[in-house]
């Protein structure tokens, strides 16, 4: 069963506040709930995604690696042409591809992700081990409205 790892909003001055940002919530779709949609997974863990969240995939970078290197001669002076010869071949989209998957890496250990998969919303809601995205939101939502 999926976990919640869900924190109070720091710094609510009145209660009325509160009540009055979650009667607007609950007006919106579940898509519209979710301003900010974070998936964390790896090849290993599919998810059920939704158009507007983006996915971050931990092993992505070593699969990019891995094609990177496919077939490489166990001549080091020759492997390292190559991969240089790749890398310009590849142009800027392969040097993004590298450069995005890490960041997305660093993005997702910064929220102190514990396991996968990992629906995170708003940067302060998460649901662990749920690997249909839309039931994770619904799962916040109803959290968030059942909150006083």
């Amino acid at each position: 069963m999926p976990a919640f790892l869900l924190e109070p909003p720091p710094g609510w001055p009145a209660l009325s506040i509160a009540a009055a940002l979650l009667a607007t919530l609950s007006s919106f779709s579940t898509a519209a709930f979710a301003a900010d949609v974070l998936v964390v997974t790896d090849s290993h863990h599919p998810v059920q995604s939704m158009a507007d969240a983006r996915v971050v995939e931990l092993d992505l970078p070593a699969r990019i690696e891995a094609e990177l290197s496919a077939g490489l001669p166990a001549n080091p002076g020759q492997a390292a042409a190559i991969v240089q010869q790749r890398l310009r071949e590849g142009d800027k989209t392969l040097q993004r591809r590298i450069g995005g998957a890490y960041q997305d890496v660093a993005d997702a250990w910064g929220l102190g992700i514990a396991k996968i998969p990992a629906v995170v919303v708003d940067r302060r809601y998460v649901v662990y081990g749920e690997p249909d995205v839309a039931r994770a939101i619904a799962r916040i939502k109803a959290h968030r409205s059942a909150l006083p």
